[in-house]
Protein backbone atom coordinates (compact mmCIF):
# COMPACT_ATOMS: atom_id res chain seq x y z
CA UNK A 1 0.00 0.00 0.00
CA UNK A 2 1.54 3.39 -0.94
CA UNK A 3 2.69 5.52 1.96
CA UNK A 4 0.46 8.53 2.62
CA UNK A 5 1.96 11.82 1.51
CA UNK A 6 1.24 13.14 5.04
CA UNK A 7 3.78 10.71 6.50
CA UNK A 8 7.42 11.60 5.75
CA UNK A 9 9.58 8.93 4.17
CA UNK A 10 11.81 7.12 6.64
CA UNK A 11 15.52 7.84 6.70
CA UNK A 12 16.45 4.50 8.23
CA UNK A 13 20.18 5.07 8.90
CA UNK A 14 19.47 8.45 10.47
CA UNK A 15 16.76 6.98 12.70
CA UNK A 16 19.20 4.27 13.84
CA UNK A 17 21.64 6.99 14.88
CA UNK A 18 18.91 8.92 16.66
CA UNK A 19 17.85 5.81 18.56
CA UNK A 20 21.46 5.24 19.59
CA UNK A 21 21.64 8.86 20.78
CA UNK A 22 18.54 8.25 22.93
CA UNK A 23 20.18 5.14 24.31
CA UNK A 24 23.24 7.03 25.53
CA UNK A 25 21.03 9.88 26.71
CA UNK A 26 19.58 7.41 29.22
CA UNK A 27 23.08 6.54 30.43
CA UNK A 28 23.85 10.24 30.89
CA UNK A 29 20.59 10.80 32.75
CA UNK A 30 21.25 7.90 35.09
CA UNK A 31 24.74 9.12 35.94
CA UNK A 32 23.51 12.68 36.40
CA UNK A 33 20.96 11.66 39.03
CA UNK A 34 22.81 8.79 40.69
CA UNK A 35 23.62 9.45 44.34
CA UNK A 36 27.41 9.78 44.56
CA UNK A 37 27.43 7.53 47.63
CA UNK A 38 26.33 4.62 45.44
CA UNK A 39 29.18 5.02 42.94
CA UNK A 40 31.67 2.67 44.64
CA UNK A 41 29.43 1.12 47.28
CA UNK A 42 29.36 -2.66 47.57
CA UNK A 43 26.64 -5.00 48.72
CA UNK A 44 27.70 -6.60 52.03
CA UNK A 45 28.77 -10.22 51.60
CA UNK A 46 28.43 -10.17 47.81
CA UNK A 47 30.92 -10.20 45.00
CA UNK A 48 30.31 -8.32 41.81
CA UNK A 49 30.88 -5.06 40.04
CA UNK A 50 30.27 -1.70 41.64
CA UNK A 51 28.26 0.84 39.67
CA UNK A 52 31.56 2.53 38.82
CA UNK A 53 32.83 -0.76 37.43
CA UNK A 54 29.61 -1.34 35.47
CA UNK A 55 29.88 1.95 33.60
CA UNK A 56 33.63 1.62 33.10
CA UNK A 57 32.97 -1.82 31.58
CA UNK A 58 30.26 -0.40 29.33
CA UNK A 59 32.63 2.26 28.00
CA UNK A 60 35.60 -0.11 27.67
CA UNK A 61 33.56 -2.65 25.70
CA UNK A 62 32.60 0.11 23.26
CA UNK A 63 36.31 0.83 22.89
CA UNK A 64 36.88 -2.83 22.07
CA UNK A 65 34.17 -2.79 19.40
CA UNK A 66 35.78 0.26 17.85
CA UNK A 67 39.25 -1.26 17.94
CA UNK A 68 38.08 -4.50 16.31
CA UNK A 69 35.48 -3.13 13.89
CA UNK A 70 36.59 0.41 13.05
CA UNK A 71 40.34 0.69 13.68
CA UNK A 72 40.53 3.80 11.48
CA UNK A 73 38.53 5.79 14.07
CA UNK A 74 40.27 7.51 16.97
CA UNK A 75 40.03 5.25 20.00
CA UNK A 76 38.80 6.86 23.24
CA UNK A 77 40.88 6.38 26.39
CA UNK A 78 39.77 3.48 28.55
CA UNK A 79 38.36 3.99 32.04
CA UNK A 80 39.87 2.61 35.23
CA UNK A 81 36.92 1.66 37.43
CA UNK A 82 39.06 2.03 40.55
CA UNK A 83 39.82 5.68 39.80
CA UNK A 84 37.19 7.21 37.53
CA UNK A 85 34.61 9.63 38.89
CA UNK A 86 30.99 9.90 37.78
CA UNK A 87 31.86 13.08 35.89
CA UNK A 88 34.72 11.33 34.08
CA UNK A 89 32.47 8.37 33.26
CA UNK A 90 29.84 10.68 31.76
CA UNK A 91 32.44 12.38 29.58
CA UNK A 92 33.97 9.06 28.50
CA UNK A 93 30.59 7.55 27.64
CA UNK A 94 29.65 10.62 25.61
CA UNK A 95 32.89 10.27 23.66
CA UNK A 96 32.58 6.53 23.05
CA UNK A 97 28.92 6.96 22.06
CA UNK A 98 29.99 9.54 19.49
CA UNK A 99 32.61 7.19 18.06
CA UNK A 100 30.18 4.26 18.02
CA UNK A 101 27.63 6.45 16.25
CA UNK A 102 30.25 7.23 13.64
CA UNK A 103 30.99 3.53 13.31
CA UNK A 104 27.27 2.82 12.86
CA UNK A 105 26.97 5.58 10.28
CA UNK A 106 29.81 4.10 8.23
CA UNK A 107 28.43 0.58 8.65
CA UNK A 108 25.01 1.62 7.35
CA UNK A 109 26.31 3.68 4.44
CA UNK A 110 25.28 2.46 1.00
CA UNK A 111 27.31 1.68 -1.01
CA UNK A 112 29.51 -0.02 1.53
CA UNK A 113 31.36 2.26 3.92
CA UNK A 114 34.65 1.72 5.67
CA UNK A 115 33.12 -0.50 8.37
CA UNK A 116 32.81 -3.86 6.62
CA UNK A 117 31.97 -6.03 9.65
CA UNK A 118 31.14 -5.90 13.34
CA UNK A 119 33.45 -7.85 15.66
CA UNK A 120 32.13 -7.90 19.21
CA UNK A 121 35.10 -9.72 20.76
CA UNK A 122 38.45 -11.22 19.83
CA UNK A 123 37.05 -14.75 19.94
CA UNK A 124 33.87 -13.91 17.98
CA UNK A 125 33.29 -14.30 14.28
CA UNK A 126 32.59 -11.09 12.35
CA UNK A 127 29.01 -10.10 11.65
CA UNK A 128 27.88 -8.18 8.58
CA UNK A 129 27.12 -4.58 9.57
CA UNK A 130 23.46 -3.77 9.98
CA UNK A 131 20.49 -3.97 12.34
CA UNK A 132 21.83 -6.91 14.38
CA UNK A 133 24.98 -4.90 15.10
CA UNK A 134 22.90 -1.95 16.31
CA UNK A 135 20.59 -4.17 18.39
CA UNK A 136 23.55 -5.89 20.07
CA UNK A 137 25.11 -2.53 20.97
CA UNK A 138 22.03 -1.05 22.62
CA UNK A 139 21.10 -4.35 24.31
CA UNK A 140 24.52 -4.41 25.97
CA UNK A 141 23.97 -0.87 27.26
CA UNK A 142 20.43 -1.62 28.45
CA UNK A 143 21.53 -4.79 30.27
CA UNK A 144 24.17 -2.97 32.31
CA UNK A 145 21.99 0.11 32.80
CA UNK A 146 19.42 -2.17 34.42
CA UNK A 147 22.10 -3.71 36.62
CA UNK A 148 23.17 -0.26 37.80
CA UNK A 149 19.59 0.79 38.60
CA UNK A 150 18.92 -2.42 40.53
CA UNK A 151 22.20 -2.19 42.45
CA UNK A 152 21.56 1.43 43.41
CA UNK A 153 18.13 0.41 44.74
CA UNK A 154 19.58 -2.52 46.71
CA UNK A 155 22.23 -0.27 48.21
CA UNK A 156 19.56 2.09 49.49
CA UNK A 157 20.06 4.80 46.87
CA UNK A 158 17.15 4.34 44.45
CA UNK A 159 17.20 6.52 41.37
CA UNK A 160 14.52 9.07 42.25
CA UNK A 161 14.52 10.43 38.71
CA UNK A 162 14.30 6.95 37.17
CA UNK A 163 10.97 7.80 35.56
CA UNK A 164 12.84 10.29 33.37
CA UNK A 165 14.45 7.35 31.55
CA UNK A 166 11.09 6.92 29.83
CA UNK A 167 10.70 10.57 28.87
CA UNK A 168 11.94 9.98 25.35
CA UNK A 169 10.29 13.12 23.99
CA UNK A 170 12.45 15.27 26.27
CA UNK A 171 15.55 13.14 25.68
CA UNK A 172 15.04 13.43 21.93
CA UNK A 173 14.73 17.21 22.20
CA UNK A 174 17.98 17.35 24.18
CA UNK A 175 19.63 15.33 21.39
CA UNK A 176 18.41 17.76 18.75
CA UNK A 177 15.39 16.05 17.22
CA UNK A 178 11.70 15.56 18.02
CA UNK A 179 9.34 12.63 18.25
CA UNK A 180 6.05 13.61 16.64
CA UNK A 181 2.69 12.02 16.08
CA UNK A 182 0.82 13.54 13.11
CA UNK A 183 -2.78 14.55 13.60
CA UNK A 184 -4.47 14.68 16.98
CA UNK A 185 -2.25 13.78 19.91
CA UNK A 186 -4.78 14.29 22.71
CA UNK A 187 -5.47 11.15 24.69
CA UNK A 188 -8.95 9.66 24.27
CA UNK A 189 -11.09 10.37 27.32
CA UNK A 190 -10.86 7.74 30.03
CA UNK A 191 -8.09 5.70 28.43
CA UNK A 192 -4.95 7.30 29.79
CA UNK A 193 -3.30 6.23 26.56
CA UNK A 194 -2.37 7.99 23.36
CA UNK A 195 -4.61 7.55 20.33
CA UNK A 196 -3.83 4.11 18.87
CA UNK A 197 -4.77 5.46 15.44
CA UNK A 198 -1.90 7.95 15.51
CA UNK A 199 1.16 6.69 13.73
CA UNK A 200 4.42 7.68 15.39
CA UNK A 201 6.92 9.34 13.12
CA UNK A 202 10.16 11.19 13.66
CA UNK A 203 10.92 14.68 12.44
CA UNK A 204 14.39 14.28 11.01
CA UNK A 205 16.94 16.89 11.99
CA UNK A 206 20.63 16.51 12.70
CA UNK A 207 21.00 15.58 16.38
CA UNK A 208 23.30 17.98 18.22
CA UNK A 209 24.70 15.06 20.20
CA UNK A 210 25.92 13.49 16.95
CA UNK A 211 28.13 15.13 14.41
CA UNK A 212 27.72 12.65 11.59
CA UNK A 213 26.77 13.31 8.01
CA UNK A 214 25.90 10.73 5.37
Amino acid sequence: MPRSSAVPALDFPQEILQAYALNDGMNQLLLEHLDSRAWRAKMPGRKGRTIAAIFAHLHNVRCKWLRLSAPHLKLPARLDHNRCTQKQARAALAESAGRCSQMLAEALTSPAGRVQSFVRDGWARPWPPGVAMFAYMITHDAHHRGQACMLAHQLGFPLKAGYKLWGWEKLAKECGFRLLAPGKTKRPAGTGRSNPGSEMTIEITQPRCLSIAF
